[in-house]
């Protein structure tokens, strides 16, 4: 599926894969798998952006995976995200979508909204929040009735 259907169909906290196609080098060349692995890797959905208007620029829509956080000893020091543009000529595959009953902490309220974590209840959600700095946080249950929705209005891909 394309990037432009990742960012129509699929709901944020989604695991979502993506390739060229290209088959991966042999590890002994490690600047082409490097390179190999820049265009064949995955990640969680945490954020799609709109088509924006600069003045005479127009900026088109993205989505943005988040590919994993590196640092030790529960300390966090660098936060991996990746983001696409529509118009991507990769192709993106959907692995898994967030279980119903799960809560989505986004960062703020609006369509702009990057997903910070994902809980499997409210009150680990609450219970994260009072532990991290997002004083704008929207919780947003994934609902059976939501999924459903996705399904009937044709936005469930596959």
């Amino acid at each position: 599926m394309s990037a432009q259907l990742i960012y129509d169909l699929v709901p944020l906290g989604s695991i979502v894969t993506y390739s060229d196609g290209s088959p991966r080098p042999p590890e002994r060349h490690r600047k082409k798998l490097a390179a190999w692995e820049s265009n064949n890797s995955g990640g969680r959905l945490i954020r799609k952006r709109a088509e924006t208007r600069i003045g005479n620029t127009t900026l088109l829509a993205s989505i943005t995976l988040h590919k994993g956080d590196y640092g030790s000893q529960g300390t966090i020091v660098l936060r991996v995200h990746q983001t696409f543009l529509v118009n991507s000529d990769l192709k993106f595959v959907v692995k898994s979508r967030p279980v119903i009953g799960s809560v989505l902490v986004l960062d703020r309220v609006g369509d702009d909204a990057e997903l910070v974590y994902v809980a499997c209840h409210r009150a680990d959600a609450e219970e994260w929040l009072t532990r991290h700095g997002y004083p704008n946080a929207v919780l947003k249950e994934v609902t059976a009735d939501g999924v459903a929705a996705d399904i009937v209005e044709g936005r469930a891909a596959a």
